[in-house]
């Protein structure tokens, strides 16, 4: 007996060493940077003729597809889920949460913007043994630190990494999260977590510790690493710690239509953003290393039909935010302001395409300037009666073509439940928000970036050298007079009344930045309004209600560099390196 266990353990072991010589085809599913968006919204950037994009129900009907097609297969999604709609706002995440527990997400790594409902919140969501979004949550540079939770600091908070085992291929699965939290929100927003600063002596070395314990202990035959840092920061990190082999990448919003390939061979892939792209990642694999790989990028548009369970799902969860008998008032969880009316009433119209994606090389390249940003600062600024309406520059949002302006396009465009204030600022506060936020997106050193793009403003204008120095790269800023109606050279230790978010965790703050004389604008009752609803007025009060936003506020003394990897860029993915000399 003893003898014929040994025969069947000696065959078992010649089967797996066969198997091990083998071809294995194993699908990379990528999905990323949902935003909250639950159904359809058009495409008006020049990479669509316009068509209807993304929803949750197509989304699905593609993934579906994916796996049939292929035996061997996970669904990774690489963060920046639960945020960016009214039905994420005023559910805290749970809305989208819901609906995607259904799509059976096998391995995931959270975004900054999972963090905005504060750290208990998003610990309920995604840690510990029962979270309510089960989908292997994974990241390797986020540690409890501090109350409230000072007994666990130290500890990771999730999981850095975990192991599958798919068609025979050991796959190790790297997550990273940001690297910093969504602070606009308040500075207490991540209290008690602390995440690894993107330097060589923090993140640099934890990815080199986790890719040496993956590759020598765990002994896997691929590494993945699921990261929210970004093409530019993913590529940076791939070419400087071998090892690697896929980066599945978000943050940016940026669609590789071919997968970049560092110098030391790690494929990474970005699927822009709002579910308007699915990523199919085909690796053929043999004796643990990858032979070959293939690639698709799958446009999520009207030509695919919905899932019918899924459209079930996406209507339960959007029923009382739409028009019907089960509409109710949803409590906003940052100003505890009411929702005023259903998200699908139109509130208005515009002239002009509301977005803000062009790619670098188009006429208002996005991380220069958008449409939708100019038109909220501009109803920020007149429903403040200031001097500057000033906007973050948010890569989230949505597009909306000319015509109806609906409430939850509004909600795309601000999702985190500001309320808005109207402060004074000297001249040279101005400026130097301007020029941290030209350095934060547009640095040589992508380590150096803080995440998202120039900042936006009403009634005021500049000219701005991208290639410039960092805190030189700004030129004739200009503030308009409201007296005479022009435009006059911004003086730096003038005061200028100064309009944006705020948040009654920082009271002296306006769209981060340290405000005097601070009012919240408030209804005629004395109540605070909703960011949103001040925009609701601002339309209100324009002839016909509609929207023409004057554009080209920020002038470019020198075009940003060509795209550098075969796809069209949106940020620079090298920084705004200086063109060489002739």
């Amino acid at each position: 007996m003893r003898r014929m266990i040994v025969i069947m353990l000696m065959l078992l072991a010649g089967c797996a060493s066969i198997a091990g010589r083998e071809e294995t085809q194993v699908a990379l599913i990528h999905i990323g940077d949902i935003h909250g968006h639950m159904v359809a919204r058009p495409n008006l950037r020049s990479d669509s003729a316009g068509r209807m994009e993304g929803g949750l129900a197509r989304m699905y009907t593609k993934i579906e597809e994916l796996r049939a097609r292929h035996p061997h297969h996970v669904l990774a999604n690489t963060g920046d889920t639960i945020q960016g709609s009214a039905e994420a706002l005023y559910t805290r995440g749970e809305a989208l949460v819901n609906v995607l527990n259904a799509f059976a997400i096998d391995v995931y790594t959270p975004g900054n913007w999972e963090f905005v409902y504060g750290t208990q919140r998003f610990l309920e969501l995604f840690a510990g043994e029962r979270p309510m979004a089960p989908w292997n949550t994974v990241a390797a540079n986020v540690y409890y630190d501090g109350e409230p939770y000072a007994a666990r600091s130290g500890q990771r908070v999730l999981p850095p990494y975990v192991v599958k085992t798919v068609g025979g291929v050991r796959i190790g699965f790297l997550g990273l999260t940001t690297d910093r939290g969504p602070q606009v929100v308040g500075r207490a927003v991540t209290r008690g977590f602390r995440f690894l600063r993107n330097t060589p002596d923090e993140l640099d070395a934890e990815v080199s510790r986790q890719v040496a314990q993956l590759r020598t202990v765990e002994k896997v035959d691929v590494l993945v690493m699921l990261s929210e840092m970004g093409v530019a920061n993913n590529l940076r990190l791939a070419e400087k710690i071998p090892g690697i082999d896929v980066v599945l990448s978000s943050d940016m919003h940026e669609v590789t239509r071919e997968p970049v390939v560092a110098k030391t061979g790690t494929l990474i892939v970005e699927e822009g953003q709002d579910g308007t792209v699915v990523g199919e990642l085909v690796l053929a694999v043999k004796a643990g290393k990858i032979e070959r790989w293939s690639w698709k990028s799958h446009r999520i548009d009207d030509s695919i039909p919905e899932s019918a369970r899924i459209a079930a799902l996406v209507a339960r969860e959007r029923a009382s935010f739409v028009s019907g008998p089960q509409f109710k008032p949803h409590v906003n969880p940052f100003n505890g302001t009411a929702l005023a009316r259903p998200i699908d009433a139109v509130v208005g119209h515009t002239q002009v395409a509301l977005h803000r994606s062009n790619f670098s090389g188009e006429p208002m390249p996005a991380v220069i300037e958008g449409t939708a940003h100019d038109f909220l600062t501009d109803a920020f600024r007149a429903q403040a009666n200031a001097d500057v309406g000033a906007i973050r520059g948010f890569r989230y949002g949505t597009h909306v073509a000319p015509g109806p302006i609906r409430m939850e396009d509004l909600y795309h465009f601000i999702p985190i439940g500001p309320m808005i204030a109207k402060g004074k600022v000297k001249g040279r506060q101005l400026r130097n928000q301007i020029e941290a936020s030209a350095d934060g997106s547009l640095n040589p050193d992508v380590a150096r970036w803080t995440g998202g793009w120039l900042f936006n403003f009403s009634g005021l204008t500049l000219t701005l050298d991208p290639y410039g120095d960092s805190g030189k790269r700004t030129s004739d800023i200009r503030v308009l007079d409201r007296a005479s109606g022009a435009y006059k050279p911004l003086d730096p230790e003038a005061d200028y009344t100064y309009a944006s978010y705020f948040y009654r965790a920082d009271p002296n703050l306006i769209n981060v930045v340290e405000a005097r004389e601070i009012e919240v604008l408030q209804d005629a009752n004395g109540r605070p309004l909703d960011g949103v609803e001040v925009v609701v007025r601002y339309l209100e009060s324009l002839p016909q209600r509609t929207a023409n936003p004057e554009q080209n506020r920020i002038r470019l003394a020198r075009p940003l560099p060509p795209p550098a990897f075969g796809s069209p860029e949106v940020q620079p993915w090298r920084g705004a390196t200086r063109p060489a000399a002739p």
